[in-house]
């Protein structure tokens, strides 16, 4: 079973290929929603030597970070490299 855990958003990389898809006015919206309710579900990471990458949640993420936080909550998950 997977477990959600607390994630240092600074050990977080995001490939170039997603974070093209990046749309600020969803990151915008998400952070006033995760300000309001918290974050409701968690990112997907998978881990790489000694940095964790992301799998999914690139909008999450960036709000989390929008917002200060420090952590954020991950699912750290087994995905090949793309």
């Amino acid at each position: 079973m997977l477990k959600d855990e607390k994630i240092p958003i600074d050990e977080i990389y995001v490939p170039a290929k997603r974070r093209s898809t990046l749309n600020p006015d969803t990151v915008e919206q998400l952070a006033a929603a995760i300000l309001e309710e918290g974050q409701k579900s968690a990112i997907l990471v998978r881990h790489d030597g000694k940095r964790y990458v992301l799998v999914e949640g690139l909008h999450r993420l960036e709000a989390c970070r929008a917002l200060g936080e420090s952590t954020i909550l991950g699912t750290l998950v087994q995905a090949r490299k793309h």
